[in-house]
């Protein structure tokens, strides 16, 4: 439920700031204020896109056999773990630019009359992180236990939403305590931890399809330290990947995975871009 909450939480409040950064430009222009019938209509239009591809993955595991599932589920926990990785890269090396490159379109959009675009510029960014909302989302849950309670999953999505919205507003306030700067930094930590999760997840499921070898299963037993079922052994299991009965197989490829992170981080510069647009949009 923890991962659900902090999913949507996260990526909310990423689509907050890309809806605050057009909402204040264009109520800061006389021109700009026509189109925010076409900023709101954007903003509709991108989660429905994302509630389409919610309900098309729905769709197409109800489908599947119990091995068939098995295969999608594996892929579906990989993609996102793949997706979270480009996301925080992504924010890394584009976030500099983010703010202008947003205002830029909205500009072009207003000086040719062209509020259809605006719309599409706006759908386009919203339903990117719905998207990736519901794909985390799917892959979270298919590399967790399959019999989580619907409620409580979408519980915690409300919930995830409102404490975005306070986040948001408090970011807004510009204090100390709570800055742009600490939330991307924290919250990267903990998406490319929750990614090495879905990882994880998704090779526990090719293991279980006699795809990967486990070479050696196990390759420690940690139960008697540190369940992973239970307590903060569990919030490790989601969160980290910790297993305490862990296969070589997975040790290997999740040491691989943060090998790739380092990378790919040091080749981004490592340098919490974000910062500078999300303080342009305050």
């Amino acid at each position: 439920m923890e991962q659900v909450l902090f999913i949507v939480w996260r990526e909310s409040v990423e689509a907050l700031l890309v809806v605050g950064i057009l909402y204040t430009w264009l109520r800061a222009t006389p021109e700009g204020k026509r189109g925010l019938p076409y900023l709101w209509g954007g903003v509709a239009a991108g989660l429905g896109l994302a509630v389409a591809l919610a309900l098309v993955l729905l769709g197409v595991s109800s489908w599947l056999s119990d091995e068939g599932q098995e295969w999608f589920q594996a892929i579906m926990s990989l993609a996102a773990c793949v997706l979270v990785v480009q996301m925080v890269v992504w924010m890394k090396t584009h976030g500099r630019t983010l703010k202008r490159e947003l205002e830029s379109g909205a500009r072009s959009s207003v000086a040719n009359d062209n509020w259809w675009g605006l719309l599409v510029l706006v759908a386009i960014a919203v339903a990117r992180e719905g998207s990736e909302t519901v794909v985390f989302l799917y892959g979270t849950v298919s590399a967790g236990e399959g019999g989580s309670d619907m409620l409580m999953l979408a519980l915690a999505g409300v919930a995830g939403f409102a404490v975005a919205l306070l986040t948001f507003w408090l970011l807004q306030l510009g204090g100390k305590l709570i800055t742009w700067r600490r939330f991307f930094r924290v919250t990267e930590i903990l998406l490319l931890l929750l990614a090495g999760s879905l990882l994880v997840g998704g090779l526990d499921h090719l293991i279980s399809l006699d795809v990967l070898p486990t070479l050696v299963d196990p390759v420690w037993d940690s139960s008697w330290l540190l369940s992973d079922s239970s307590g903060f052994g569990k919030v490790l299991a989601d969160f980290a990947g910790y297993r305490a009965y862990p296969a070589l197989m997975s040790v290997l490829l999740w040491v691989g995975y943060w090998i790739a992170v380092w990378a790919l981080l040091r080749w981004a510069g490592g340098k919490p871009a974000p910062v500078t647009a999300a303080r342009g949009a305050s």
